[in-house]
């Protein structure tokens, strides 16, 4: 008996700088569109992956904390782990931190200097556990060929991740795991990063990753809407509350310009 498990290991939520979708709709957006799982991947805090992976079973998915954490040599994944790496550090030694600690180091968007992917010399001294192989975020599809490349060549596994930044693109790429002699209910997150390390990974990365999505791709702007006026209509109460100038505080915050 084989279980496929669909997983996007590279999500960002409004915990990001750059990013703007709160970590609810990120939730139901994997879920309609068939994923098992998504990691919550925010740059350099992990308060909020933490909280989605705990709002995770209500969505019927499994939950996996994570961060992407800024090392001295670039970006890297650590799935699977409640406290944060420590930044600005040598990533070789950031990567045996967090396997120290039971986790997943993943190294995305390798060469990719513009996105702080680490060099192809500094990573030759690193041992991660996978590589992420298919950045859907990625200009062209030449680094995502190389990245390919250098996992095949000295043997890691090959991750694909959205690197999504808003909910419309969560999926755009994933991972597939067979993950043998388990059933649904039993799957959990420890499960899902021991296949990973044991490399029985495949990568999806294309359009319309799941058969299903498109229209769902299509919707999720309408999806967005309807979740903060459901939020705004939630939170009246507390805006009449706290006076004009928590107010205005609150509104910024949900407005596009507060990026």
């Amino acid at each position: 008996m084989s279980l496929t498990v669909r997983i996007d290991p590279h999500v960002h939520s409004d915990a990001s700088y750059d990013a703007s979708d709160p970590s609810e709709l990120l939730l139901e957006q994997a879920a309609e569109i068939g994923l098992d799982a998504v990691v919550i991947t925010d740059h350099d805090v992990i308060h909020e992956s933490i909280r989605a992976a705990e709002l995770a079973p209500m969505y019927g998915l499994v939950g996996i904390p994570g961060v992407e954490v800024s090392t001295a040599d670039g970006h890297l994944l650590a799935l699977g782990i409640e406290e944060m790496p420590p930044r600005r550090a040598p990533m070789g030694e950031t990567a045996a931190w967090v396997r120290d600690r039971g986790g997943v180091a993943i190294v995305p968007h390798p060469f990719q200097r513009s996105r702080h992917g680490v060099r192809r010399n500094r990573l030759e001294t690193v041992d991660p556990d996978a590589i992420e192989v298919y950045n859907s975020w990625a200009f062209t599809g030449w680094k995502n060929r190389r990245a390919r490349r250098y996992a095949d060549t000295f043997g890691y596994p090959g991750v694909a991740g959205s690197d999504a930044h808003k909910v419309g693109y969560v999926g755009r790429a994933y991972t597939e795991i067979e993950i043998d002699d388990v059933t649904r209910a039993e799957l959990t997150g420890d499960i899902v990063l021991d296949a990973i390390r044991n490399g029985a990974t495949r990568v999806e990365g294309r359009r319309t990753p799941i058969p299903m999505s498109a229209r769902h791709y299509a919707g999720a702007g309408a999806k967005k809407s309807g979740f903060y006026a459901k939020y705004g209509a939630y939170r009246s109460g507390a805006l009449a509350k706290t006076g004009v100038l928590g107010a205005a505080r609150m509104l910024y915050r949900l407005s596009p310009l507060s990026g």
